[in-house]
């Protein structure tokens, strides 16, 4: 079962897909479920950034804010879907044990946790590489980035050893569904409430 999940591999494959989409903007496939999960934060990650652009306009803004909105929501789906997708292939060789203690993090949820530190490694290291800042602006950098480096490989050794532990039956996690209600017309009081002016505009 340890095949199932490498954070290791996992770590670097996020690493190696953040340089690669910055120079190529390749298609990720259906099936690949973490790598559909990276790309996510990765789209975020731009997104955030258009949306905080001081240039543009009230329309381009909201534009942005809505692709925010729409991006978070595949985000999470996808966090639960790769937790369903472990939760499935640990459920044929009989695991996790029920009897285990629960583990408050899922996998998923680490494996975000993982590409976003990903993603601000990248960042963060193209700073310390500036030729237009200071040497005072690189030199931050470099410490956040040492920090960030440390972040990561601590995660991802957390990771291993969660996985580890559920694969020996000594832990197990659940399934989080996200629930998320902003976007449900039926659940949003601004989406209802807008749902049933229009209706008794048309009536």
């Amino acid at each position: 079962m340890t095949h199932l999940l490498d954070a290791h591999a996992e770590t670097l494959r996020f690493a190696e897909h953040t340089a690669s989409w910055h120079v190529v903007n390749s298609e990720v496939p259906d099936v690949d479920l973490l790598l559909r999960l990276h790309r996510s934060n990765f789209d975020l990650w731009h997104l955030e950034d258009r949306a905080r652009d001081t240039g543009a306009t009230d329309a381009v803004i909201a534009q942005v804010k809505r692709e925010i909105d729409q991006t978070n929501q595949r985000r999470n789906d996808l966090v639960e879907k790769v937790d369903n997708a472990l939760m499935s292939a640990l459920a044929t060789a009989s695991l996790p044990n029920p009897e285990s203690p629960l583990h408050s993090e899922t996998p998923g949820m680490i494996l975000d946790r993982l590409s976003i530190l990903s993603l601000k490694v990248f960042h963060t290291d193209e700073e310390t590489r500036r030729e237009d800042a200071s040497e005072e602006h690189r030199e931050r950098n470099r410490q956040r980035l040492s920090i960030l480096q440390e972040q990561s490989s601590a995660l991802t050794g957390c990771l291993a050893d969660l996985w580890q532990q559920v694969v020996r039956g000594e832990r197990r996690f659940q399934l989080y569904r996200q629930m998320k209600m902003y976007n449900d017309p039926t659940l949003n009081p601004v989406l209802y409430a807008a749902a049933e002016r229009n209706r008794m505009r048309g009536s």
